[in-house]
């Protein structure tokens, strides 16, 4: 009878190993049929019920029922290990014979290789680069630039105002006074001031209500006009071709006096008259003069002493006009398309 029940077990377990695909299922199969409680454990507790002469004959059959099954179990296990690594690796293979997804790399955006590029020859020529806040006093942005509380540019109209005396800075200019305000009269001050300004503007394809300006200043005992000249010629020259002229034409700006308007001549014509300088030969590109007596006594310089000059230009103007852009709105749009032609500029 217990042999009959052995075999049958046996059966039903090899039956059952055999058709699993489950681990997880296998080791069910491997506890319900081998573990402490189940049915080959339970038939062994009969044998106390036969003859001495059948008690080694189930005992060894049990043996083998038991070590079959574990056998049949480690070999389905095995296989069913092997198939599930070779599905992984099916899965995970790579095609070596596919081409490489190419890396998209960055650079930097056209207005700041600009305003790198001035930076690196202005502090070649001796200048230092000045950084300050965007969010700045009426004093330093108005005041202490010669432009009274009643001085048209300082109508709500052109600035960003806070509160009465803090606004968005409309120039980079009140970097000028901080730094001469800070050198407490002596000299030689040389610096140029890049950054972001803010004024009340309608965006247009050459307005933009947020641009960038670089501003510099040179504060020294006899400094001249000729001083500027020359400093604006290597400017030119170094941005726009060792063959450019410049023009300085008389202007009015209320923290320079004498103020002046520099033009070069005409890169894309030599000078001879295109659609770019408008027929004329000439390029107007920035403002300059020498700083006014008035700017060098409030920031404590005495203008008997210390003379200087000062210029103005935008790193958007330049960039249109070297690399022949028709609207400013392209910097600030991020637009991919627009911005990898310039990653060599």
């Amino acid at each position: 009878m217990l042999r009959e029940k052995l075999l049958e077990l046996r059966e039903k377990a090899l039956e059952s190993v055999h058709s699993t695909n489950s681990l997880k299922q296998l080791q069910d199969i491997h506890v319900s049929y081998l573990g402490k409680k189940g049915p080959i454990t339970e038939v062994l507790k009969g044998m106390g019920k036969l003859s001495e002469e059948e008690r080694p004959v189930i005992g060894q059959l049990a043996n083998d029922v038991r070590k079959t099954i574990e056998q049949q179990i480690k070999v389905r296990k095995e296989k069913l290990e092997r198939k599930l690594l070779e599905q992984q690796i099916e899965s995970e293979k790579i095609d070596v014979t596919l081409p490489g997804r190419k890396i998209r790399t960055g650079s930097h955006h056209l207005l700041a290789s600009v305003v790198r590029e001035v930076e690196d020859l202005f502090i070649g020529l001796g200048f230092s680069v000045a950084e300050g806040p965007e969010v700045e006093e009426d004093y330093y942005n108005f005041e202490a630039l010669n432009l009274p509380k009643d001085h048209p540019a300082r109508d709500m109209q052109d600035s960003f105002y806070i509160t009465d005396e803090i606004l968005l800075r409309t120039h980079t200019s009140p970097m000028q006074a901080r730094t001469l305000e800070k050198h407490k009269g002596k000299g030689p001050v040389r610096i140029i001031c890049p950054g972001k300004v803010y004024r009340r503007d309608n965006d247009d394809a050459t307005h933009s209500h947020q641009f960038m300006q670089i501003e510099g200043l040179y504060v020294d005992k006899n400094v001249r006009l000729s001083d500027l000249k020359g400093v604006l010629t290597v400017f030119a020259r170094h941005m726009f071709g060792e063959d450019r002229e410049i023009r300085l034409r008389p202007s009015f700006f209320p923290f320079t006096e004498p103020s002046v308007e520099m033009d070069i001549s005409c890169f894309r014509c030599d000078g001879h008259g295109c659609s770019v300088c408008k027929g004329t030969g000439w390029i107007e590109i920035l403002g300059a003069g020498m700083v006014h007596p008035n700017v060098l006594r409030m920031s404590g310089f005495d203008p008997s002493v210390y003379t200087g000059f000062a210029f103005g230009m935008g790193p958007e103007r330049i960039a249109m006009l070297k690399y022949g852009i028709d609207d400013i709105r392209l910097f600030y749009t991020n637009d991919v398309r627009f911005l990898k032609q310039f990653k060599q500029a």
